[in-house]
């Protein structure tokens, strides 16, 4: 998979780095040939030095033929120019820009752009330390529908299936984590005090998840 990342910032650069740790055609652009010289030796991806938003830094970083393409430069102007032309003029498969103003999130999905926002993020993290009572949020899917969470099984629910904490449409558990073990559960798994759940959770349905576990608001 070929991926280009525009902006090698702090998030930028850690980002490449993963990319090609995990074996992606990794190219990084940056208009500061010092962020890029940053990467160092062991960086085996490509380095371009260009503004993002220039067709003819984007051509030298082969956007024709990239996979994906994600912007993640200081500036939202900026982003989201670089991820119009990827998405609009090469028809970038799928195009990812970070966003920091909220305000700005109904203008990207107008584009078919899909956004990353590190502020809404931490927010929600911090909210979710502070409340925290048996249910953990891990991962928000796409524009924060759906949410991947986890739960500790306590000990009032020993003995219930998987099933009885499943809501067709709004609440579904994917693993089960025991003993040190991660496995996919079926419907009727029978689930023990202590077990860890991660469950894919309709942002509208969270309540009734909580009500599920016995977690009080």
């Amino acid at each position: 998979m070929n991926v280009i990342v525009v902006g090698i910032g702090f998030m930028g650069a850690g980002l490449v780095r993963r990319l090609a740790r995990q074996g992606f055609d990794v190219t990084a652009v940056d208009r500061d040939r010092a962020a890029l010289d940053a990467l160092g030796d062991s960086f085996v991806g490509k380095k371009v030095c260009g503004v993002g938003f220039d067709r003819a830094v984007l051509e030298e970083a082969g956007i024709t033929r990239a996979s994906a393409l994600v912007s993640c430069m200081g500036s939202d102007e900026a982003n989201i120019v670089v991820a119009h032309v990827a998405r609009s003029m090469f028809r970038v498969p799928r195009v990812i820009a970070r966003l920091h103003d909220l305000s700005k999130a109904e203008t990207y999905r107008r584009l078919d752009i899909q956004t990353i926002s590190p502020n809404a993020w931490g927010i929600s993290r911090i909210c979710e330390l502070l409340t925290y009572q048996q249910l953990d949020g891990v991962y928000e899917v796409g524009s924060g529908e759906v949410n991947l969470v986890r739960a500790d099984i306590p000990a009032l629910l020993n003995g219930v299936t998987v099933r009885e904490l499943t809501a067709v449409g709004e609440i579904q558990i994917v693993s089960v984590s025991r003993d040190n073990q991660t496995f996919i559960p079926t419907q009727g798994t029978v689930l023990s005090d202590g077990d860890i759940v991660y469950a894919a959770v309709a942002t509208s349905a969270s309540r009734k998840f909580k009500q599920m576990l016995g977690i009080g608001e």
